[in-house]
């Protein structure tokens, strides 16, 4: 809230609604904060539409992934737009739900779509249809996993048996495949990142919206990003970084901002998470 500024009042757009624990924090910062809310979830934005229900008019709720949001623009948004949050990755709705598929700790179908209802591919059927190199390389660039090609010959080996249909299914197979992490970290962690990247396109997604988020923001506006795992970083800080040496921008937090240790503690989820933000130049 500190980044974006929501006191100011105007425009503001939460790119990645989720739960609404950020948009209701903007609406309630400033009576004349106008708030576009966002999610490719439909079950997110009917589950927050109730929640921010008590703030009528002033929210306008749009079905979309943000790498849309220049299209679902209020008529006298573009260029107009004071604050724009994007919170990457998952939400704890969506990790919590053992049918949506996206958790190895519970079993479910593996499904991990973020829309099934645009979404054609689950990570069953992706999975069911992919080459050995394929899945390879989604384990080693998504989920930088360093047992990628053990993981990847695995699952087409045990696909000749039977469909990969459940989460328990996939996690069990990882775990008999590779040794287990330090940490306590669970060795399937980074191949189901990897593969609901792939599922989602989620790198092409933050590419577009980063294309296109700072050209809608006005003088002053601020664009803050929320990412949890070193590739999305990357894809910001790069981007952050552009923008910042041009006459436009300015880096409001040079090198990201982490949780404290006293928020992790309350938050373990938080441990891996970064926020960066810019704002555009008013002269």
């Amino acid at each position: 809230m500190s980044a974006l500024d929501p006191e100011r009042g105007g425009k503001f757009i939460d790119a990645t609604l989720g739960g609404g624990g950020h948009a209701e924090a903007m609406l309630q910062a400033s009576p004349a904060v106008q708030l576009l809310a966002l999610d490719r979830d439909s079950h997110a934005l009917a589950r927050t539409r109730k929640r921010l229900a008590v703030f009528g008019d002033r929210v306008h709720f749009v079905h979309a992934p943000f790498s849309a949001v220049g299209a679902h623009l209020p008529p006298g948004w573009v260029g107009e737009v004071d604050g724009i949050l994007a919170d990457l990755g998952l939400s704890s709705d969506q990790i919590e739900d053992p049918e949506r598929g996206f958790s190895f700790q519970q079993d479910g179908p593996l499904d991990m779509r973020m829309d099934a209802s645009a979404q054609k591919t689950s990570a069953a059927v992706l999975l069911a249809n992919a080459s050995e190199d394929e899945i390879d390389r989604w384990l080693r660039e998504y989920g930088e996993e360093r047992w990628s090609r053990r993981i990847a010959h695995a699952i087409v080996q045990a696909r000749r048996m039977g469909p990969l249909l459940r989460t328990s299914q996939l996690a069990d197979l990882v775990e008999r495949t590779v040794p287990r992490g330090r940490h306590g970290i669970h060795p399937a962690t980074r191949t189901f990142q990897g593969i609901r990247i792939a599922v989602n396109r989620e790198l092409d997604e933050i590419q577009a919206f980063l294309e296109c988020a700072p050209r809608l923001l006005a003088a002053d506006g601020r664009l803050a990003m929320i990412s949890f795992h070193s590739l999305e970083d990357r894809c910001l800080k790069r981007a952050f970084r552009n923008e910042a040496r041009s006459a436009d921008f300015e880096d409001l937090l040079p090198g990201g901002v982490t949780a404290a240790r006293s928020e992790v503690r309350r938050n373990p989820r938080a441990r891996s998470a970064r926020l960066r933000a810019i704002v555009r130049r008013s002269s």
